[in-house]
């Protein structure tokens, strides 16, 4: 029977390697310090209680709350299952399969090179400078024939570092009347100052991708957003499924858009952010810890001596990692998410009685 099935699959699926998703990778955990989410909830309730009518499929609420809080106008702003189905649908609505391309910069995050071979659209990799993890303009620039996209994760995930404005702003001269620019800003309300919504306004070729998962401690609500021109938010209004956003996700999202709402979620960042400084510190009086990347984001990478060994003891005290370790450039190297007050506490007491050992 499976035989009779194989032969009917695509041959770009059937070899297809599946994004580790953090839950998907398991781990008997309770302290998760893998998926880069806000370890401090964010309570909301719904008084919606009638599901028997499908919803809109961009919730005109939920559109106008975050044009406000972005400072753009509805009409470029699409809602979306978290940043994921952006990057999705810029490749279908922009890329011909088999003849079109992206770029993107590794190490970064999986899904951009994923969604295009799932599309069968080929993926042009052009890592970025070692180490000091800068974009290589020269690069890109010598292998845009037939590029449609180029994504850009700001801050990086899985480095944390920020790639610089006047770097993206070459990008963006370079690549003009070329190609679309597509700035992943997940991260970006960790290092608000640095984001690039300001230029659509001079850049139509510019795409952002937002998502309500990190600061806004709402992972799992899977409601993301895709900021740019209008013309360029009306194609992908073409693709887009009919009914992306649930009732109680736009609800849900709504309200965490309030004015109050936001004041929490920036308290929360503030809070996140004195916790990463308060580990860098601690972990550099660690032995076992070889480097620490500089970061701008909710999490760390690490270069560990013993790497290993530090990852599988903490799994199996349920303190769960990110191995980066099999990616360009970050040999043993550990994604550390930054979590609570008690989680980074023990993340460090745990590390310390391994360094003894």
């Amino acid at each position: 029977m499976k035989d009779s099935i194989m032969h009917l699959v695509r041959s770009n699926i059937a070899t297809l390697e599946p994004y580790q998703s953090a839950r998907r990778i398991g781990g008997n955990g309770h302290t998760w310090l893998n998926a880069n989410e806000c370890p401090i909830s964010s309570p909301f309730t719904t008084n919606i209680t009638s599901f028997n009518r499908y919803p809109e499929s961009q919730p005109k609420n939920l559109i106008s709350s975050y044009a406000n809080y972005v400072h753009l106008a509805n009409n470029q702003i699409l809602a979306t299952r978290g940043a994921d189905e952006g990057i999705e649908l810029l490749i279908k609505a922009f890329c011909d399969p088999g003849e079109d391309s992206i770029i993107c910069c590794p190490p970064t995050y999986d899904m951009y090179a994923i969604n295009a071979s799932i599309l069968n659209v080929q993926v042009k990799e052009i890592p970025t400078l070692k180490e000091t993890w800068k974009i290589d303009l020269e690069n890109i620039q010598r292998n845009l024939n037939k590029v449609k996209l180029i994504y850009i994760c700001n801050p990086n995930n899985p480095t944390g570092n920020l790639i610089s404005k006047k770097d993206i702003i070459n990008l963006l001269k370079i690549t003009l009347g070329l190609t679309l620019v597509v700035i992943d800003e997940a991260y970006i309300e960790f290092s608000s100052k640095y984001s690039m919504v300001n230029f659509l306004q001079y850049y139509p070729h510019l795409i952002i991708l937002r998502t309500l998962s990190k600061a806004f401690s709402l992972a799992g609500i899977r409601c993301g957003f895709t900021l740019a021109n209008k013309e360029i938010i009306s194609i992908l209004n073409k693709v887009i499924s009919p009914y992306p956003i649930s009732t109680i996700v736009a609800d849900i999202a709504t309200q965490a858009l309030s004015e109050i709402a936001i004041k929490k979620m920036k308290s929360r960042v503030l809070k996140l952010n004195c916790n990463r400084d308060w580990l860098i510190d601690e972990l550099k009086k660690i032995s076992l810890v070889k480097k620490i990347f500089n970061s701008h984001a909710n999490y760390i990478l690490v270069k560990f001596h013993m790497y290993k060994k530090i990852f599988q003891k903490l799994w199996e005290k349920g303190i769960i990692l990110r191995n980066q370790h099999h990616k360009i450039n970050l040999k043993k190297c550990l994604r550390i998410s930054i979590g609570s007050d008690s989680e980074c506490l023990r993340l460090i007491e745990e590390i310390k009685i391994l360094s003894n050992i």
